[in-house]
């Protein structure tokens, strides 16, 4: 397929400010994970938030440049929350980085119990353990 602009005079240029618009966004299925509500405060967020992500604007101001009224507004960010898109604690909004979460180190295996050995001896295998308790009543 031969691709062509439509429109030479409004070729897309990224802007001298910090903001963009990350593509893994759609390859791995962030967007599915929200409504449209959501999806319209993040791409405010986005826009506004500093080289870190964070963002002041207040729920007021958010609200009337997205046209939501406050419930519709605490809706949408407890999507992007739940989505683990952003982190929010009044007032400060943080975009948070798409890369994937590490998860939580390995915890090591647990280790044989050996309080009822007898002093000196290692661990014991359950059939040894029967077989000493034969002659016991």
């Amino acid at each position: 397929m031969h691709k062509k602009l439509l429109r030479p005079d409004r070729l897309r240029r990224p802007p001298a400010q910090f903001s963009w618009v990350d593509h893994r966004l759609v390859r791995e299925g962030h967007l599915r994970r929200c409504r449209a509500d959501g999806l319209a405060l993040y791409l405010f967020l986005i826009t506004v938030a500093d080289a870190e992500g964070l963002s002041y604007y207040g729920d007021e101001s958010t609200a009337g440049h997205l046209s939501m009224d406050p419930p519709r507004l605490r809706a949408a960010r407890r999507d992007l929350v739940d989505a683990g898109l952003i982190a929010y604690e009044r007032p400060l909004y943080q975009v948070l980085s798409l890369d994937p979460v590490q998860p939580p180190p390995a915890a090591p295996p647990p280790q044989a119990d050996t309080s009822s050995a007898p002093r000196g001896e290692g661990p014991r295998s359950f059939a040894d353990i029967l077989a000493g308790m034969g002659g016991r009543s």
